[in-house]
């Protein structure tokens, strides 16, 4: 591209010229032709006014003397007299007089001019009355000529040599201004080919290529924005999903240690596994692709039978205990599926950083549904586990900032409301009548 735009520019420089710089040209020759009969004319005039009156009284002519000038050329031109039989009188010239000098004697023009040989010849005659007594022929070799139509051509190919130089380079200027632009724009899309979201392409100020950049940055954003969600995606799912498979698996060895009983209550319990597992997987879908489930009225009992027939076998796993209570919770409205990811995330951080019984307490917090979820874990401290998040540290979890974001997308809280014992609390607002949001 860079080439072709030097090589059209030059082109069209060359051809501008071209068109301009020939019909100059023809014009500056003939110019030149003009001013050079001028100053014939003028030489032959200035000499014919000198010898006019010796000439008319028969008297010997001086020799002519031609002025200095204003130029080389006026210096170089050659005069001579001659009377009315093309005798030279005086001066320079071919003896006898030439064609141009003997057509004077037989015109009415003031001067008669040609070429003879290589010389540009003009002759005037120089009359008494009527009569005439005199040719005064004045002559410059065309080689002097030549010469100032070849000088004057000369500058005007370097003036031209010049504008296409400059047509050249003022090319190679814009080239690069509009190519290079085109380059790191193509550099970034292959970086962003490569894998690279956090490539952002450069603003030359040119608008068309802005719009192209901003567009590519765009896409670059959008791309890493979903892979960025299927990245979490596939981290929550890998960690959600294990619970209940693992609850599922510790059903499963159960009955196969108590071969002598009847399997139907263990497959039931693992087709209830199952459920709790494709809601888990559905609920992680929604949350990747950012989408939310109606708020509805939160059937608390359902989700904290849930949340128990979960997180109860993985803790008795361990020896531990789960413990869930109601202490006169008011009724509220969110999405089931945020508030049954957020309550997995805080159980599961207390199953994987904590120790002894874990208490789920749903309780009136005046006007405000509180649901604490405890440990008997060590001290918190001044930590902030919301900043320095563990789990996201050891990727277990959808992890406690994106637990938190879940609560305030319901119009909740989630904090840390006690270090020690370890007492996270999400607050829901009470359901006061029809929720706007739904």
């Amino acid at each position: 591209m860079r080439r072709r735009i030097v090589t059209l520019t030059v082109l069209a420089a060359v051809l501008a010229t071209t068109l301009f710089g020939l019909p100059l040209a023809i014009v500056a020759a003939q110019t030149f032709g003009d001013d050079t009969v001028a100053d014939l004319e003028r030489a032959a005039d200035a000499v014919a006014v000198a010898v006019s009156k010796p000439l008319a009284n028969g008297q010997p002519v001086p020799p002519p003397v031609v002025g200095p000038g204003d130029d080389e050329a006026e210096a170089q031109i050659q005069v001579g007299v001659y009377g009315p039989d093309g005798r030279l009188l005086a001066g320079r010239g071919p003896s006898p007089a030439d064609e141009v000098t003997r057509r004077v004697a037989g015109t009415t023009k003031d001067m008669v001019n040609g070429s003879i040989g290589d010389d540009e010849v003009l002759a005037v005659p120089v009359l008494s009355g009527e009569r005439l007594t005199g040719v005064v022929r004045a002559a410059l070799p065309r080689s002097e000529l030549n010469h100032r139509i070849a000088l004057a051509w000369l500058a005007m190919a370097g003036c031209a040599a010049l504008a296409v130089t400059g047509s050249w380079l003022l090319a190679r200027w814009i080239a690069a201004r509009l190519t290079r632009p085109l380059e790191e724009l193509a550099a970034a899309a292959g970086r962003l080919g490569d894998g690279d979201f956090t490539v952002r392409s450069p603003r030359p100020g040119i608008p068309e290529i802005d719009k192209v950049g901003s567009a590519l940055d765009t896409t670059a954003e959008r791309i890493g924005e979903t892979l960025e969600r299927e990245r979490a995606f596939s981290a929550d799912a890998s960690h959600q999903l294990r619970t209940p498979l693992t609850g599922l698996r510790l059903q499963l060895e159960a009955a196969l240690e108590n071969p002598g009983q009847d399997p139907r209550s263990a497959i039931e319990a693992g087709l209830g596994s199952v459920d709790r597992l494709e809601r888990t997987i559905e609920d992680l879908l929604a949350l990747a692709r950012q989408s939310r489930a109606p708020r509805a009225a939160l059937d608390l009992d359902t989700l904290l039978g849930e949340l128990r027939q979960t997180w109860q076998p993985v803790l008795a796993g361990q020896g531990r205990e789960l413990v869930v209570r109601t202490e006169d919770a008011p009724p509220a409205r969110a999405a089931a599926a945020a508030i049954r990811q957020v309550l997995s995330v805080l159980v599961d951080n207390a199953v994987t950083h904590g120790s002894g019984t874990v208490t789920v307490v749903t309780r009136d917090a005046g006007d405000t549904l509180a649901i604490d979820v405890v440990d008997e874990g060590p001290d918190l401290g001044e930590a902030d586990p919301f900043t320095l998040d563990h789990t996201q540290a050891t990727g277990h979890g959808i992890g406690l900032r994106l637990a938190r974001s879940l609560a305030e997308a319901e119009d909740g809280r989630l904090r840390l409301s006690k270090p020690d014992p370890p007492t996270f609390t999400l607050l829901l607002p009470a359901a006061t009548g029809t929720d706007p949001h739904d």
